[in-house]
Formats: structure tokens, sequence, C-alpha cells
């Protein structure tokens, strides 16, 4: 796989400039994390359907949240995220099918097989393949400490253009101790929340 990103679907923007306009700094993605990085609905016709597409089913339960979690991949972070992010419930890894919340948040890691799983349920929801779900955005959990790879780094950016709105969760070396994630929370955890309240608040 190239380091560069690849220019293979027209729906997905191409890399934005380090600058903004009129010469000044572009606000990174942790600062402007509620604001739109992709299409705010599906576009439908035109967009490539994906090798692989996740099930559609009704969540085990349905009662007392705002949003759904929706795990992309094994692992992704979704039980974390739910008792470190109140307000949300696992949907089990599936498109939710229900008389509540509509509204979904993806969560990957940022593995290379994390994002692209994250990439193809992106295709999913563009190309119309699921109807009446309201894709708040996509949450990556950092899948090692350190400093990202190129690769990964661009892969991710892609991806982003792809859907509404991205978050990024550091590595916690706790969480992956098995610790409270509630005692362990990064910085980056209140923004996400921020957003998501705000995002799912009644009119």
């Amino acid at each position: 796989m190239a380091g560069d990103v690849p220019n293979v679907n027209p729906w997905l923007p191409q890399p934005r400039p380090s600058g903004g306009l009129n010469g000044k700094p572009r606000r990174s993605v942790q600062e402007a994390s509620a604001e739109l990085t992709g299409p705010a609905a599906p576009q439908g016709a035109g967009v490539p359907r994906p090798e692989r597409a996740l099930p559609v089913a009704r969540p085990r339960t349905d009662a007392g949240h705002a949003w759904w979690w929706v795990g992309v991949h094994g692992g992704a972070g979704v039980s974390t995220l739910e008792r470190a992010v109140p307000g949300g419930r696992d949907a089990g890894r599936a498109w939710p099918v229900s008389g509540g919340s509509r509204s979904v948040v993806l969560v990957a890691r940022s593995s290379a097989n994390g994002i692209r799983a994250a990439q193809n349920a992106a295709q999913q929801w563009a190309s119309g393949m699921v109807t009446g779900i309201d894709l708040l955005g996509l949450v990556v959990v950092a899948d090692a400490p350190g400093r990202r790879p190129k690769v990964l780094q661009n892969l991710v950016r892609l991806v982003s253009g792809a859907v509404p709105r991205l978050w990024e969760i550091p590595w916690v070396e706790p969480w992956r101790l098995g610790e409270s994630p509630m005692a362990h929370l990064p910085k980056e955890c209140a923004p996400l929340a921020r957003d998501l309240t705000r995002l799912t608040r009644p009119v």
C-alpha cells in the first residue's frame, strides 16, 4: 500500500492543504470536531458499494440513549466508549433497526484493517444501502501508543471526507490494562461528549 492518499473514489475529497483561508492556519480536527468533514447525507447514485457490508439488525436494547455506537469491526473500542462517553448504546456491530434513536456513531481502531472497515461502512451509508440512519460521524480510537504512521494517517484523512464528522481518541494505557475508563479520560473525550450531546439534543 502506497503512502500517498489514493484518488480512487470521486466522492471523497482530495487531501486538504495545511493552510486555511486568507492565510490563517487551519484548525485541527479536534478543535473543529463538530464541524462537517464530509457529506451530511448519503449521496446515493455514483457511490461505489463496499466489498463487505455491516448487517442491519434490531439491537438488544432500545431505551435510555441518544445515539448508537456501531463498531465496524471486532475490538473497535465500543464498550470502552460506552462507559467513557455516556449517552450512547452499543448496537452490536450492525446498523440499528428500531423505533428509538436512529443516530449512529461509527467506531474503528486506527489500524489499516480498522480504517478500511470504517471506509466500507461509510460507503455502505453513502451509497444508500442503509436508510433511516442519521450518521453523526466516525470515532477513530488509537490502536497503539506513539505517533501514527503516515500511511495510516493518510487513510484516516481519506475516510474523514466520507463521513460527516471525525473524532479521534488517543491511546490510553490504563484502558488496555482493564482499568475504569471514567478514571482515565483523555481530554479528547470532552469535546466528543459535548458534540454528540449537542447533535442529538431535540430541537
